[in-house]
């Protein structure tokens, strides 16, 4: 039974990447149509009142948390990644804030140990090592192709991580219902009261991208979660690297954006330290 919920775990985690990469397509898109806040605001009030409307039957049973202040940090830490990624596609593409991602399950593997009491040791801390070197060949500090918004990019790299650890921890005991509620009912209430200092006009063809950052989005957190809730942060970490595959492909597709060597083989580099530690880890445990 609990080889099952791994496997469904993985494939739980697969597709929750794709949603994401697609709500970055319409993220990307919007990037330079209208104001970021906008497009965050869009982002969580589609999921507060989907969840809402979904769970009304028993909105009382979800509602009711043993970690209040747990989620509400998920809720508030997840805002802060949706908002770096958000902004870092002003100037950057697809490809390149998803392989500055992909040093997420590094991060998250380090955290598990720390935080949650996975194995840790030194062969990670190199990985971890290595991964840091994969991202600096990505930003290239000092040189023309380096831009600030890559920063952004590594700022939610780390959110996302702990987001991430703190969804793992949360799911033990809550319902994935909960865990969703929280996380569109709060970043929509912050952003509520943000989006009129930043408001600007639409256009009628804004809506569908709007609609699709809200929808995608929260199908990919549904399955985001119910996902760490079925199997472990580091088993699930490195399946995360399909992102680059589909986000690959929209940005060829939608943008025509051909990343230049160094990104691939940055991302070649994190996505090679990753897949050692969660070799390592799976025939430790198989041992």
């Amino acid at each position: 039974m609990a080889e099952n919920n791994i496997a469904r775990g993985i494939a739980l985690m697969v597709a929750a990447t794709l949603m994401f990469t697609l709500m970055d397509v319409f993220a990307k898109a919007l990037s330079t149509r209208v104001d970021t806040v906008q497009t965050l605001w869009a982002r969580y009030l589609v999921q507060m009142i989907a969840v809402t409307l979904i769970v009304s039957p028993r909105l009382r049973r979800v509602v009711h948390t043993r970690h209040l202040g747990l989620q509400i940090f998920r809720a508030i830490v997840l805002l802060a990644t949706t908002g770096f990624f958000f902004f870092g596609f002003k100037k950057m593409s697809l490809i390149e804030t998803t392989a500055l991602m992909q040093i997420s399950p590094i991060f998250i593997m380090v955290g598990a140990a720390v935080f949650l009491g996975e194995r840790f040791g030194v062969r990670r801390a190199l990985a971890a090592v290595v991964a840091l070197i994969g991202a600096m060949i990505i930003l290239r500090p000092g040189t023309e192709a380096f831009t600030p918004y890559a920063l952004l990019t590594l700022c939610g790299t780390i959110c996302y991580s702990t987001y991430a650890l703190a969804t793992r921890y949360v799911g033990r005991d809550e319902d994935v219902w909960t865990s969703l509620f929280y996380t569109g009912s709060v970043a929509a209430l912050v952003l509520c009261v943000m989006v009129p200092f930043f408001w600007q006009p639409l256009e009628m063809s804004d809506v569908p991208h709007l609609l699709g950052v809200g929808l995608f989005g929260t199908m990919g957190q549904l399955l985001l979660i119910r996902a760490l809730s079925m199997a472990p942060a580091s088993v699930l970490a490195p399946f995360t690297y399909v992102a680059l595959i589909f986000s690959s492909i929209w940005g060829i597709v939608f943008f025509s954006n051909f990343p230049d060597g160094p990104v691939y083989i940055g991302a070649l580099v994190i996505v090679g330290a990753g897949l050692y530690v969660w070799h390592r880890e799976t025939r430790i445990k198989i041992s």
